[in-house]
C-alpha cells in the first residue's frame, strides 16, 4: 500500500482529484488530496509559496514511514519540488501533471507564458492580492493568492534525490507553457515522461490513465 499526496493546480482544491482519489482507494491505497491555504472555504489572500510548501511538508511528515508518492498538477509542481526538497528521504516518487518543474529562484510568474501573465494581471485587478479564476473553470474554484504565483522558490537540489520522477504532458490544448519542458525532460534519463492528447487538467480528464501512471511509480 502506498500513500499518494495530491497537490491541485491554480484556483483548485482537493476536489480536483476526486476521481483519482476514489480509484486509488478502491485499489487499496491511501489518497490525500490537499486544499491549500486560501483555496477552500477560508480566504487567505496573504498566503505565499512558502506557506503552501509547508502545508505539503506537514502532510508528508504525518505519513512518515509510508511509501509516499507526491503528485502535483500545474501550479502544484512548485509545491511538489519545494516539499520534496525538504523531505526527499521520505518520498518514493514525484509526479508532475502538466506542471511547473522549477529551479531555485524560479516562480510561476517567471516560468509561465505571457498569456498567463496577462491572465494573472487581469485576475488580480480587483484587490491586487488574489487572482480571480478564469471564467471557464469549475464553480468550486477560488481566487488564488497572488503571492504564491510571484514568490521565487528556494531549492537546495535535494528534491533530485527522490528515486523516481515522472512528467505527464497534456498536448491537446493551445498555449501550453509546458511543451518545451516536456521535450527537455524526455531526453533526461532520470525522468519518465508520458503524454495525452487532452486538455490541461489531466487528473480530471484522464483520471484512470493518470492513476495507472501513479501506480507505476511504486
Amino acid at each position: 500500500m502506498a500513500t499518494f499526496i495530491l497537490i491541485p493546480g491554480g484556483w483548485q482544491g482537493g476536489w480536483a482529484f476526486e476521481k483519482v482519489e476514489e480509484s486509488l482507494i478502491a485499489r487499496g491505497h491511501k489518497a490525500l488530496p490537499l486544499t491549500l491555504a486560501g483555496l477552500g472555504d477560508v480566504p487567505a489572500p496573504l498566503a505565499n509559496l512558502d506557506l503552501h510548501i509547508h502545508e505539503a511538508v506537514r502532510a508528508i511528515r504525518a505519513h512518515r514511514g509510508d511509501e509516499i508518492v507526491l503528485a502535483g498538477h500545474s501550479y502544484g509542481g512548485m509545491i511538489v519540488s519545494g516539499a520534496a526538497d525538504v523531505e526527499a528521504a521520505d518520498i518514493r516518487a514525484l509526479v508532475y501533471s502538466d506542471a511547473y518543474v522549477p529551479e531555485s529562484g524560479d516562480s510561476v510568474w517567471s516560468l509561465t507564458s505571457p498569456r498567463f501573465r496577462d491572465m494573472f494581471i487581469l485576475g488580480a485587478a480587483a484587490d491586487g492580492l488574489t487572482c480571480a479564476p478564469p471564467p471557464n473553470l469549475d464553480s468550486r474554484c477560488r481566487a488564488h493568492p497572488m503571492g504564491t504565483f510571484l514568490q521565487a522558490i528556494k531549492l537546495s537540489g535535494s528534491w533530485r534525490e527522490v528515486p523516481r520522477k515522472a512528467f505527464v504532458g497534456a498536448h491537446g490544448w493551445e498555449g501550453s507553457p509546458f511543451l518545451d519542458l516536456y521535450q527537455r525532460l524526455s531526453a533526461d534519463p532520470e525522468w519518465a515522461t508520458f503524454s495525452f492528447d487532452c486538455g490541461h487538467n489531466i487528473p480530471r480528464l484522464k483520471p484512470e490513465a493518470f492513476v495507472e501512471i501513479l501506480l507505476a511509480q511504486v
